[in-house]
């Protein structure tokens, strides 16, 4: 079986999402995909089940009834591919903000490296975005500063979504424990990673801003991180991480 799985959660996606499939699956590494859709009203969930058919045994999808946040996706993902015998794990956007031809970089960082966890990462060499406008090139900067205060991690990219995971992380890592569902859900990740003390790399990676589709970006997402990262600390501190 191939020990690859690249998850990617998707809602109202349809002008990504055969493209981004295709492009996944036609990398040099036989990589499979699981798509995690959330009901999307587009039907992206119908083109995922049209483009199966031709990526038999390859492509898989798992469709929740409402969307319900990028953490809850990726943990259903997570559980699938530990239950499906994956050995290494990746998150990506459906969006083309990242390369999938990056994704052999963060394999070969877990697999011939030494990483537990490979991050794709937009600041380790710099500012490497593309597109975005500089108010949220700073904000996304500068978050990563704040969590790098807050929790000691060192790490340049603490809000990334470009990652893959060694299976070992995710089955040390409680997942029913993970709570955040927006960004901070990236930054929760990592942070329970670090505490267990898994080896983590940050790979340099260009983000390239989405050009289809609408960003979910929203007010409590960045709330939520400002505060979640704070709460993690404080968990770490008394013992209830």
């Amino acid at each position: 079986m191939n020990n690859c799985i690249v998850i990617i959660p998707t809602y109202n996606e349809i002008e990504n999402i055969e493209s981004i499939v295709r492009a996944v699956l036609s990398q040099h590494k036989p990589f499979h995909v699981l798509i995690i859709d959330d009901n999307s009203p587009d039907h992206t969930a119908d083109k995922v089940v049209m483009l199966q058919a031709e990526f038999n045994g390859r492509l898989f999808l798992e469709k929740r009834a409402k969307k319900s946040g990028l953490g809850t996706a990726y943990v259903h993902g997570f559980k699938w591919a530990l239950q499906n015998s994956y050995d290494f794990v990746f998150e990506m956007d459906a969006d083309f903000s990242h390369n999938p031809y990056d994704l052999e970089k963060l394999y070969d960082a877990c697999h011939f490296g030494d990483a537990d966890l490979a991050i794709g990462s937009r600041y380790v060499t710099g500012v490497n975005v593309v597109n975005w406008p500089l108010s949220r090139v700073l904000m996304s900067y500068f978050a990563s500063v704040y969590v790098r205060l807050i929790t000691g991690m060192k790490i340049h990219d603490a809000t990334a979504g470009f990652v893959c995971y060694k299976r070992k992380v995710l089955e040390e890592i409680n997942l029913d424990k993970i709570k955040f569902v927006g960004y901070a859900f990236q930054i929760e990740m990592k942070y329970r990673t670090y505490c267990k003390k898994f080896a983590i790399s940050e790979v340099p990676i260009i983000f390239t801003d989405r050009t289809k589709g609408q960003s979910k970006m929203s007010n409590s997402i960045i709330v939520e991180a400002v505060f979640g990262v704070i709460s993690l600390r404080l968990k770490k501190l008394f013992n209830s991480l």
